[in-house]
């Protein structure tokens, strides 16, 4: 039971504060995201709006390959450092990620310049691609200082703010009639954008300069032990996108939007899961050193994300029919039913995300490859089966599959780490 004293922890104020910020910031991109995507498909049909979809799942299975030292590993060193070296752990951070990142962008053109992949998908990826170049060197790194101090509040008020904008110059280019190649191009200035505010607000913080500094032991560090980590995302992104990739050549591009348009906006509430754990994590697990409060946390914080997700869940699938039809309209009405199951995964997705913090905790790194390996590859195995069989339906079964392995594997980590 909650009292006086413990809202009067400034750990817990501070969390509650973010968790109203994150709560915003989430329903802001989640309104966003319904209003862009309903332009879209409307405008580029269910064919072209399958193309779209394909050309953000490749840049979503790409980008994981610039996570590279990423917020499990970060965070906490930032956590655990004295202040006097953020400079450093930041610095060193920076220029890990930006090498990857400009490695990364650079052979995605040469993909696309090669024609790996259909031309108007390739020329959609150009634009996205580029997101890579600002998202984790930028914002990633000063997103995760943010983190350290339970304060999201200036990334997910930039956040709201270019997401809004982004909507707007998204209607105007419809009603330009663009080109559909040329709207990648959006996502790319909202990337620089938020880089460029965030970068801003931490000079501001710190008398106006960067400060920041290369340690080449701290960067070898960070490129070593952050490996296995690393492949551990890219495990788990393969398996995230893994129905669509899957799907493209089962299915017509056509069919492909229509579950497309239904998982995009499924993903945007699942996406609140896990930034719920991200913003919680400092307060209540990476800072508790006794295993029988981190205990009783872990239990706390999985019944209140089961609760909060089954929640929205039955809201979701309840509205699904009004939301497909008055966003997408006619010409998606497939996409109603896969819809109305797909908000359900959020609930095994929300409870792994909540246990995958004590794997985080304790830098469990060879528990996190090894969970999202066996959710890759229960997912890929049930999709041969379930695809051809169940079509669009055959990939949320895979899915369902993939989240239950993940979790049982938090499952198994957590009662053997955290036993009395």
């Amino acid at each position: 039971m909650l009292t006086v004293k413990r809202f009067a922890n400034p750990d817990v104020t501070r969390a509650f504060t973010n968790i109203v910020w994150l709560g915003l910031e989430r329903l802001t991109q989640i309104g966003v995201a319904i209003v862009i995507s309903g332009m879209l498909a409307r405008y580029f049909g269910p064919e072209t709006f399958g193309k779209w979809q394909y050309a953000n799942t490749l840049l979503l299975v790409l980008s994981p390959i610039t996570w590279v030292c990423g917020a499990e590993i970060l965070v906490p060193t930032i956590v655990n450092r004295p202040p006097g070296q953020l400079g450093t752990v930041l610095g060193s951070a920076f220029a890990l990620r930006i090498s990857v990142s400009a490695v990364a962008l650079l052979l995605t053109w040469l993909g696309i310049a090669l024609h790996f992949f259909e031309p108007l998908v390739g020329a959609m990826l150009a634009g996205l691609a580029v997101t890579m170049l600002f998202r984790e060197p930028f914002v990633g790194v000063i997103n995760a200082w943010l983190q350290s101090m339970t304060y999201s509040k200036p990334q997910l008020l930039t956040s709201m703010s270019t997401a809004v904008i982004k909507a707007a110059l998204v209607y105007l280019l419809v009603r330009a009639t663009a080109a559909p190649a040329r709207f990648g191009w959006l996502w790319a200035l909202e990337s620089a954008a938020i880089g460029a505010v965030l970068l801003l607000y931490f000079m501001r913080r710190h008398g106006g300069k960067l400060g920041w500094h290369v340690e080449r032991s701290l960067f070898r560090h960070f490129a070593s032990a952050g490996t296995v980590f690393w492949l551990g995302l890219i495990c788990m992104y393969l398996f995230l996108k893994l129905d669509r990739l899957m799907l493209e050549r089962a299915i017509s591009f056509a069919d492909l939007g229509r579950y497309s348009a239904a998982q995009q906006l499924n993903e945007n509430w699942i996406t609140l899961a896990l930034m719920l754990a991200q913003t919680i994590a400092p307060a209540f697990v990476y800072r508790v050193q006794g295993i029988a409060q981190l205990r009783r946390n872990m239990w706390r914080l999985t019944a209140l994300t089961a609760v909060l997700m089954v929640c929205g869940a039955f809201v979701l699938d309840l509205l699904a029919g009004f939301i497909i039809r008055r966003v997408f309209g006619p010409d998606f009405e497939g996409a109603i039913e896969i819809f109305r199951w797909a908000v359900w995964l959020s609930v095994p997705a929300g409870v792994e995300a909540i246990g995958n913090l004590v794997v985080l905790k304790y830098q469990a790194k060879f528990v996190l490859l090894a969970k999202w390996l066996l959710a890759l590859a229960v997912a890929f195995a049930v999709n041969l089966l379930a695809i051809p069989r169940l079509g669009a339906y055959g990939a949320l079964v895979g899915l369902a599959a993939g989240y239950l392995a993940a979790a049982s594997v938090n499952l198994y980590y957590i009662r053997f780490k955290l036993r009395p």
